[in-house]
Formats: C-alpha cells, structure tokens, sequence
C-alpha cells in the first residue's frame, strides 16, 4: 500500500503523518491488518529494537476519589466492589515495589487516587521513594497522583522521581462528556508543570469510550504537541457500576490499528501497551508487542492483569527481549532533550489505567458485554495477598 510505505518512510525520518494519513490507519481493513503492523513493527524496531520495557503498578490509595470521570472505577459514586484504602505505608509501598523489580520491572509507577495531591500527599510520597529506593537503588520512580499545584513537580524531582504520569484521555472536543469536575486545559497544564520541572513526561489515552476515529486522531495529535516522552495506550475496562459500564466497542483488530496509529504518529516515543490489553486484545496481544516497546507487567491497579510470568513467556515467545536496567529506553536524540527521567516512559493510569480503561468485543458477538473478562483486584497492595508480578 502506498499510504503504508509514506507512513514508514516518515517514521523512520522521525516525522509525522498527516491527520488524513492517521485517520486512514484507522480506516483500514481486516484483510489489511497484517500489513499495517508489519509497516508499524519497522518504525517500531528502527528506534527500539527487539527490547521490551517492564514497568509495576503500586496502587498507594484505592478508591474514595471525589473526581467523576465516567471510565474510572474509583470515580465519585462508584459501587464496583474495588479495594478501598487510604495511603499504604512507605514500607508496605516499597515491599510492592520489590516485587514488581524482582518479576522484571524497570520501572515503579506510584499511583494515588484523588484529584491531586496535597503538600502533606507530595511529603508522604517522598518518604515512600525513599524506602523502595532504599531497597532498589536504581529503578525509576514515576509518580501519577493527579492535577499538579505549583510547586510540587519540583519536589517530586528533588524526592527522586523520574517521570511524571497525567493522561489526556480523550480529545478535548469530547472530554466534558466524560469528566466534568476538571478540564481538558487542567490536564495538559499538569503534565507542562512536570516538564518544566524537568520530569519525563507520560501522557496517553483511552480507547473504546464510544469516541470517534477523528477524536483519537485529535488527542494522539495533541500528546505530540506536548511534545510527551511516552504514551500508554488504554483500552476502557467497562467496569459494573460506572457509566461506561455497557460501552464493550473494541475488537482485538480494531485495538491494533490504535496501537499502530500512535505508533505512526509517535514514531520515537515509548508506547506503552496499557490498561485492558488483556481484555480487548486477547489471543492478539503478541502482534502489539510489534507496535508498542512497553508494557505494565502483572495487575493493575483495581483490576487483575495476566500473570507475570505469562507476560514473559510471551514476550520471550514473540521473539523480543526484556529492557534491561541498563539501557536508555529514548533513542539518544531524545534523551538530549527529555528531562531526569530520560530514560523514558511513565505510568499509564489516571484514577485507573487498569481497571476505568476501556474496549469492546463484538468478536465475542455482536458487542455483546464480556463481563467475565474483568476481574476486581484482590491481590497486592491493599491486601494480605502476594502481588501479581
């Protein structure tokens, strides 16, 4: 396909497609599909090889948030039966954590719900960074705990944070109809505080809300604008008990032409294949390892993921390897230009990358709702349980 030898010859020179260009990934047919990863799997190995990054989910306040966005199960009103608990403790936080590295992980992403923290939050995590540093000196911190006041971006570089996780979600045409207690702008100014602190910035979406194709163009436009190190792509986990609870839209197809859109779109940044791949992806989850260079590894933060160890088998099966510890996630003309977290990447949830994410399986039959695809964490943080990792 010409479009598909356009959009390689541009990724390989670090350049964008065209809206119409990534609006046409996404109109792309069944029979088509093969091709369009194999095009993607070229821009995708050219700036990260075969390699693999591993990043953990710690949960460190579950639930109780006074936010009202329609796809996450720890929103205002919610009544999904998740784990509800207020901050873990720096030594609880830091045992998840050496769980999480000890399965693999490069990366820690320390997740707290709310709409953002206080100076009290920012000092309760400093002292959590510094009791999983203590065990694991080198592993990267990203932390995700909502809108940013001033300030408080620097104090997390100064704790030791790397990067700095706030997703846009969605396109700021249609994002009053999921979320009304803050903005779009409120988003995008918290993840420019991070970046003017010097925070590697991690900003992505969710898929599956009901959205159009011209909205998913619109936000993964508006990540690159921001100029973000890593983009976690989301499929919406139709939780019972929200709104998006019926909104089952995705089919393992559609999900990758996704994938590969903001592959195209972001041909050197690290994306991340986030909350509901399991889901949504199903039996095809090998084939996104060709788009996406990232993955969480094991369970979210209310919702349970796949087994750790199967997520190694098959990235060992697909043919690619695990990111070690010593290697630059960002090619290096990126890392010039990142903040302290060079090394690329971030979180993937706001409120709940794993557990308010979104997707559909018509596959299954006729957008029939798969409720037995979901699965309320009830291992991990919060709990006596061993994490899943």
């Amino acid at each position: 396909m010409d479009l598909l030898n356009t959009l390689v010859e541009k990724g390989l020179r670090r350049e964008s497609p065209t809206r119409d260009e990534a609006l046409a990934v996404l109109a792309t047919s069944d029979d088509e599909l093969l091709d369009v990863v194999a095009a993607a799997g070229r821009v995708r190995r050219k700036w990260f090889g075969r390699r693999v990054k591993l990043n953990y989910l710690v949960n460190l306040k579950s639930g109780l948030c006074p936010e009202d966005c329609s796809y996450c199960s720890q929103r205002l009103g919610s009544d999904t039966g998740i784990l509800k608990y207020t901050w873990l403790k720096p030594e609880e936080a830091s045992k998840a954590a050496a769980a999480g590295v000890a399965g693999g992980a490069k990366r820690v992403c320390l997740v707290a719900s709310g709409r953002g923290p206080t100076d009290r939050d920012i000092d309760r995590v400093s002292r959590t960074i510094e009791a999983i540093k203590e065990q694991n000196e080198q592993v990267e911190v990203c932390a995700c705990l909502g809108l940013l006041s001033e300030g408080q971006a620097e104090r997390l570089r100064a704790a030791g944070v790397h990067a700095y996780n706030h997703n846009l979600n969605t396109s700021e045409a249609t994002y009053g109809d999921i979320t009304t207690t803050h903005t779009f702008a409120d988003r995008e100014d918290t993840v420019r505080q991070a970046q003017g602190a010097g925070l590697s910035a991690c900003s992505g979406l969710i898929s599956g809300m009901g959205e159009s194709d011209e909205d998913l163009v619109d936000v993964v436009f508006s990540l690159r604008e921001l100029n973000v190190d890593s983009v976690p792509v989301n499929f919406l986990i139709p939780f019972e008990g929200t709104p998006l609870a019926k909104e089952w839209n995705l089919t393992p197809q559609r999900a990758l032409r996704i994938l590969a859109m903001v592959r195209f779109v972001h041909p050197d940044v690290e994306v991340r294949l986030a909350g509901g791949r399991e889901i949504h992806l199903r039996t095809l989850q090998p084939l996104a390892l060709h788009l996406a260079n990232s993955i969480f590894l094991g369970d979210y933060l209310t919702s349970e993921g796949q087994e750790g160890r199967a997520d190694l088998d098959m990235i060992a099966d697909a043919g690619f390897e695990v990111e070690g510890a010593d290697t630059t996630t960002l090619p290096a003309h990126r890392v010039e230009s990142a903040g302290c977290g060079s090394s690329g990447g971030g979180c993937g949830p706001c409120g709940d990358a794993g557990t308010g994410d979104a997707g559909a399986v018509e596959a299954a039959g006729d957008g029939e709702a798969r409720t037995d695809l979901v699965a309320v964490r009830r291992r991990g943080a919060g709990t006596d349980l061993p994490p899943n990792a």
